[in-house]
């Protein structure tokens, strides 16, 4: 039989079938995708085909090929990855100033991954209902620094019903990612998208002033306006898999764009004379905090960084 992966606990995935029966599979030991080593080789947003043995338990035994998915390198595991999610239309990148902190860095890197795998981004800066003059100005600098660059950005309070009124109609119809830290107000997010969905919330964490996992699996809603969206638990760490060097750049739009006018057609935009992204950041046309992403990137081949937290 055939179906859409629903709800992946780790144990067991739920499958709904075209005639909308959910069935609850298991995954073979021994199944691995073809040339991927993963820790989640089945994950929501996959199409697969499964079977019931004699005994009526079902095994998935084929994952349908994939449009896209969103990856990143394993925590636990550097030599393997994480797949978040797969055959995405949009992400929803949840992301707050305060009660916890998003490195600018971590953004970056998610951004980089979602532009190696198509996959459109829409940044929602959260939490502004606590946010001081000051910080409020800072948010809207950084809505302005991403949205220059071509990525859909808003600026949301939750709790408060603010900024939420274009997301209907961006959702409408697609398959949809919802991704952040833990605590950034993604739970809440998918409350008031989906009514009744009952995700748990919880405050931060004092000690910390991190956010603590109230998701801890991933599962995909139907959205009342049609669509689907998939709700993960929160990352911390975003490890990039499998970029080389030399293609790092090409996944930051505005310096690939610069870059073309390089006198050097392999310049990795570090040392080398006539950089024009390097000019350009000097004059502050590439934002400085986009170039210290793309070189911190840079070094991903280094093993001992994966479990840290960008």
């Amino acid at each position: 039989m055939d179906g859409l992966v629903i709800k992946n606990t780790g144990s067991w995935v739920d499958v709904r079938t075209d005639g909308g029966e959910v069935v609850r599979c298991k995954v073979k030991g021994n199944f691995r995708l073809k040339g991927i080593r993963s820790t989640s080789p089945v994950v929501v947003g996959d199409y697969v085909t499964f079977e019931r043995n004699s005994e009526g338990t079902a095994f998935i035994n084929d994952i349908c090929d994939r449009r896209n998915y969103i990856i990143r390198k394993s925590i636990n595991l550097s030599k393997q990855s994480h797949i978040l999610a797969a055959n995405v239309d949009v992400c929803l990148l949840v992301v707050t100033l305060r009660e916890p902190v998003t490195s600018i860095v971590f953004i970056d890197r998610f951004l980089a991954t979602a532009e190696a795998y198509s996959i459109p981004v829409s940044i929602i800066i959260n939490k502004v209902d606590l946010l001081s003059a000051e910080e409020k100005e800072e948010a809207e600098r950084l809505a302005k620094l991403y949205s220059d660059i071509g990525y859909h950005t808003l600026i949301t309070s939750v709790t408060k019903r603010l900024g939420l009124e274009s997301l209907p109609d961006l959702l409408k119809d697609k398959t949809a990612l919802l991704a952040g830290n833990s605590g950034v107000g993604k739970s809440e997010l998918l409350n008031w998208l989906v009514p009744g969905a009952g995700a748990r919330t919880a405050p931060i964490s004092e000690a910390h002033l991190s956010g603590m996992h109230t998701t801890t699996f991933s599962e995909m809603y139907d959205l009342p306006f049609g669509g689907r969206l998939i709700d993960i638990p929160g990352v911390k760490g975003f490890g990039t898999f499998n970029f080389e060097r030399e293609e790092v750049s090409h996944y930051f739009r505005e310096i690939f764009t610069v870059g073309r006018g390089c006198r050097f057609s392999n310049c990795i935009h570090v040392n080398e004379p006539g950089c024009a992204v390097r000019e350009a950041v000097e004059r502050g046309e590439i934002a400085g905090s986009r170039y210290s992403s793309y070189l911190n990137m840079l070094d991903d081949q280094d093993e001992s960084k994966y479990r840290e937290g960008y």
